[in-house]
């Protein structure tokens, strides 16, 4: 079909023999192009995922299951030479070994299931017990190196019962919210900026962690120097998400719930890569490895939570000022509360969601740092921290950075404080309960406000 050659389009332009026909067909072809796009993108990750997790799993179980653990208390450091013995859940003996100078001992077992881990209380030093029954039954899954606690006493403030107890489990606590909040915080900004409820974000977490641990541990840099180098690697690692995944997909129109399920891919890929590079081992940094605790009169605590807490508060307060003094931090909280009035403004909000991606990235990865000071460095570290986070920022109140703060350190105490009544392995779980009852009283969360609906 030719057009005639007086006809006229709107425009005042003479159209020639084919051509809008040509330019129809591009146009729509484009349009068709870019709603493929987002589509294509969600299905190419949530396919690498399911190839990770499929895959993955088998390539890890080539380091083997193993049952592994360090014995040592507040007191008197890492105890050497204290007999373990590792069974099947029939009796049969696999292995007897004895902990090292450091405390550390480490079984391989012949494939996952249920086992029996018992310590010859015999061998403990004098003033050392044990604060339940010798061993111990733990179950353990393809691939996987489990962590075993033994659970030894030795009189101080953080053992037994009582009222001191209760001070030393809320010091504890403190440190332990300060960590989520710092994690947390970042967190809070890119649901606030974007409306992203981001699943991947715990594995910024164990970025940060392994980054420092490559650095410090092969690299021989001191662990200060070390965490500097993380952080930037955290920041890149959020531009890159931004830039490269979440940019485009807003640009494309994806739906929330589309971007929530493409983050839960990422955070698989991300997880498992994290498996094959740094393995499913369990290590501390140098010089980090064991540490004795000071007595500071009402409480215990080791020289590295206490750098832990310093650096928490400092980052926080320097956060804080960013956010009430700064140009950017205005910017970012005026994008938090309306992007739309925020953008006729004058305000470049995509400028403002990356500086909170680089932000959130950098503050995680040095949450990951510090937690490996205390829990050392696992490959899965930050998927077990995420549900805290969730929990933090959503019992402070979602999309607020000071209601991070506020609910993170709620549920550090209490998820500390509940193993005055609880056993210890399921300490987490009171954090959720707790979540769980705040929102029934409050939903919008401690520092929230009400949502009006309709």
């Amino acid at each position: 079909m030719t057009h005639a050659p007086g006809r006229v389009r709107r425009d005042g332009h003479r159209p020639g023999p084919g051509g809008p026909r040509r330019q129809i067909g591009t146009g729509w072809s484009r349009r068709l192009q870019g709603a493929r796009r987002p589509l294509a993108l969600a299905l190419l990750l949530a396919a690498l995922a399911m190839v990770f997790t499929v895959l993955v799993p088998g390539v890890a179980s080539a380091e083997g299951e193993a049952v592994a653990g360090t014995l040592q208390t507040s007191r008197s450091g890492p105890i050497e030479g204290v007999e373990v013995t590792v069974s099947t859940s029939d009796g049969e003996e696999i292995a007897e070994v004895k902990s090292d100078e450091d405390g550390r001992w480490s079984v391989d077992l012949p494939g996952p299931g249920e086992y029996t881990v018992e310590i010859n209380p015999d061998d403990l030093p004098e003033g050392v017990t044990l604060s339940g029954e010798p061993s111990r039954t733990v179950t353990v899954a393809e691939g996987r190196r489990q962590p075993v606690n033994l659970g030894l006493e030795d009189g101080s403030r953080g053992s037994g019962a009582g009222g001191v107890r209760a001070i030393q489990l809320f010091v504890d606590g403190l440190r332990f919210g300060l960590l989520i909040a710092i994690c947390a915080v970042g967190l809070s900004l890119i649901y606030g900026t974007t409306g992203l409820t981001n699943f991947a974000h715990g594995e910024l977490v164990t970025i940060g962690a392994v980054v420092a641990w490559f650095i410090n541990v092969d690299g021989g840099v001191p662990l200060i120097a070390a965490a500097v180098v993380a952080m930037i690697v955290g920041a890149a690692v959020g531009a890159l998400n931004e830039l490269g995944l979440w940019r485009p997909l807003r640009k494309r129109g994806t739906g929330l719930i589309a971007a929530l399920v493409v983050s839960i891919g990422l955070s698989l890929l991300l997880r498992y890569l994290i498996q094959i590079v740094y393995g499913g081992r369990s290590n501390p940094y140098v010089d980090y490895q064991t540490g004795r605790s000071v007595d500071y009169g009402l409480f215990r605590m080791t020289n590295a939570d206490l750098f832990t807490i310093i650096i928490c508060v400092v980052v926080l307060v320097l956060v804080a000022v960013m956010l009430q003094r700064t140009k950017i931090g205005k910017a970012m909280r005026a994008v938090a509360d309306n992007r739309d009035l925020a953008a006729s403004s004058g305000i470049d909000v995509n400028r403002v969601i990356l500086v909170v991606w680089m932000l959130g990235g950098s503050l995680a990865a040095l949450g990951g740092v510090l937690l490996g000071l205390s829990d050392q460095v696992q490959w899965d570290m930050g998927f077990r921290l995420l549900l805290l986070m969730f929990a933090g920022v959503t019992l402070g109140g979602l999309g607020t950075a000071y209601g991070a703060l506020v609910g993170s350190l709620v549920v550090g105490v209490f998820v500390q404080m509940s193993t005055l009544v609880i056993a210890s392995d399921v300490k987490y779980v009171g954090g959720l309960l707790l979540l769980i009852v705040i929102l029934v009283i409050r939903p919008q969360g401690i520092l929230g406000s009400r949502a009006r609906i309709g």
